[in-house]
């Protein structure tokens, strides 16, 4: 149920770190074809706290307590990594929720376009392309989405 974002630190192509995002959705490709991108590399994951809680209500709403304990076990077994964000974080989520309003950017996608522009990562893994493929972050032009 559960998606994942990516994010490459610029300048560092061998360094990545990624930013969990779950998003259960009809939109979204089947789990099935979600799972192979997590297998797939050795790239450390990072789970931001509002990722963290929307995840944990999706995975308990849709999939009831044994997905979101499995979830939340990845995270104490150092499977995932939680990420701390900051007051200045919250207040450029408020920035670009306002900006992007007629978009309807949550207050998470918010969150990980804020997160990314502090640490200066500029790809994201996510099925979530109708937010991120326009939103414009300050530090880079764009985001490099995968799966391409």
């Amino acid at each position: 149920m559960s998606t994942c974002s990516k994010a490459s630190a610029e300048g560092d192509p061998g360094r990545h770190q990624r930013l969990g995002r779950g998003r259960p959705h009809r939109r979204h490709p089947p789990r099935r074809r979600r799972r192979p991108l997590l297998r797939e590399t050795d790239d450390r994951f990072l789970v931001a706290p509002t990722v963290l809680a929307e995840t944990c209500y999706l995975l308990h709403e849709f999939g009831g307590p044994a997905p979101e304990v499995a979830f939340l076990r990845s995270i104490a077994a150092g499977e995932l990594e939680l990420a701390v964000s900051t007051v200045a974080d919250v207040a450029r989520m408020a920035e670009l929720a306002e900006r992007y309003a007629d978009l309807g950017l949550s207050g998470t996608d918010a969150s990980l376009v804020a997160w990314a522009e502090r640490l200066g990562l500029t790809t994201l893994a996510t099925f979530d392309r109708r937010h991120f493929a326009v939103v414009r972050p300050a530090h880079t032009p764009s985001f490099t989405l995968l799966p391409a």
